[in-house]
């Protein structure tokens, strides 16, 4: 018997890549469902489409809608829910689509599967910005990054939430809502508190993805603003060793069921923003030109994902290096961009 498996947000960036990888399985019956609202995610589904796999369902729909929601739900195994409102930019100018879209689109999910399928294992994509601005952390300035003083591992899951920008509070409105889901009715659910993922099938731009957005800018030989002052920290993730670790926590849903884990490449998988321009100049052999602009509002100068959590209780740790993760990007870019 078939798992029926759903993935919201089937098209996008990580979805594509976790809709492929499931489909390698015959036993998977895989839908994705997708408002195809995010630019470029058109052709992730083409690329999706053309495996021909007689086990795959593409429907195209919106989170918001309630009834299409409980329709597609009827019957599934297993949702990994990746649909949303991404970009803090986008949320400012729009709050209330982004809290559709991220809160409520979250709680018609959880609803429809407490009332057509209880059983379901229900792994949500949540995010760092539920941290806040970290502005209590008491940094060091260097010529091309912050630093935290003391022996900084990274942000653990026993950190205060301080919802800051309006994504923030959606997603972190949504992030709750999973966790009580499971503490209310029991419902076997899983957050994910993401750091920066990065890898093939990303469209980023100056709202979201910047690790694929400085590559296409590099490539095409087009200017990137700098927002803030280019020192602002993050810990990198290579999408496939993220997908490893929603596979083991579905695995071994019995342990890790109403948990919480932050994830993210940690403290040795870092780059600042001008760390990485200077990567990419190397790797591209030319210099790559920018300028800079305001600071967003909630940017945090470092976020660095403590993963002993999720290291301790689910065995997993990141594989891939962040040198190794963005040479493996480059090249699909370059193959994708010809």
């Amino acid at each position: 018997m078939k798992r029926k498996i759903l993935v919201t947000g089937g098209a996008g960036f990580i979805g594509v890549n976790l809709v492929a990888e499931l489909l390698r399985q015959p036993d998977n019956y895989v839908i994705a469902y997708d408002n195809l609202s995010r630019s470029g995610v058109e052709n992730n589904l083409r690329w999706l489409q053309a495996l021909n796999r007689p086990n795959f369902e593409f429907v195209r729909g919106d989170v918001r809608d309630y009834k299409k929601v409980k329709q597609v739900i009827s019957g599934v195994d297993l949702v990994y829910h990746l649909a949303a409102q991404v970009a803090v930019t986008s949320s400012v100018a729009q709050p209330l689509e982004d809290f559709m879209t991220n809160a409520t689109g979250t709680l018609y999910l959880l609803e429809a599967c407490r009332q057509a399928s209880p059983q379901v294992i229900f792994v949500f994509s949540s995010t760092n910005k539920v941290y806040g601005e970290l502005a209590d952390l008491k940094l060091i300035e260097g010529k091309t990054r912050y630093r935290c003083s003391g022996n900084f591992r990274g942000i653990d899951e026993n950190r205060n939430l301080d919802f800051h920008s309006p994504y923030g509070c959606s997603k972190g409105t949504a992030d709750q809502y999973v966790r009580d889901y499971h503490r209310i009715y029991g419902l076997k659910t899983v957050v994910f508190r993401q750091s920066c993922i990065y890898g093939p099938h990303q469209f980023g731009n100056e709202d979201q993805g910047w690790v694929a957005h400085f590559i296409i800018r590099a490539i095409r030989n087009e200017e990137i603003v700098i927002y803030g002052d280019g020192k602002q920290v993050r810990d990198v993730l290579e999408v496939s060793d993220l997908l490893k670790a929603y596979h083991l926590a579905v695995r071994k849903i019995k342990k890790c069921a109403g948990e919480i884990y932050n994830i993210g490449g940690g403290i040795e998988n870092t780059f600042s923003l001008m760390e990485l321009l200077s990567f990419l100049e190397k790797e591209f052999k030319k210099e790559i030109r920018y300028e800079f602009s305001n600071w967003r509002p909630g940017d945090q100068k470092i976020f660095v994902s403590d993963n002993t959590k999720l290291i301790n209780e689910l065995g997993w740790k990141p594989i891939l290096s962040r040198e190794r993760g963005v040479k493996k990007l480059i090249a699909w870019m370059k193959k994708y961009l010809k």
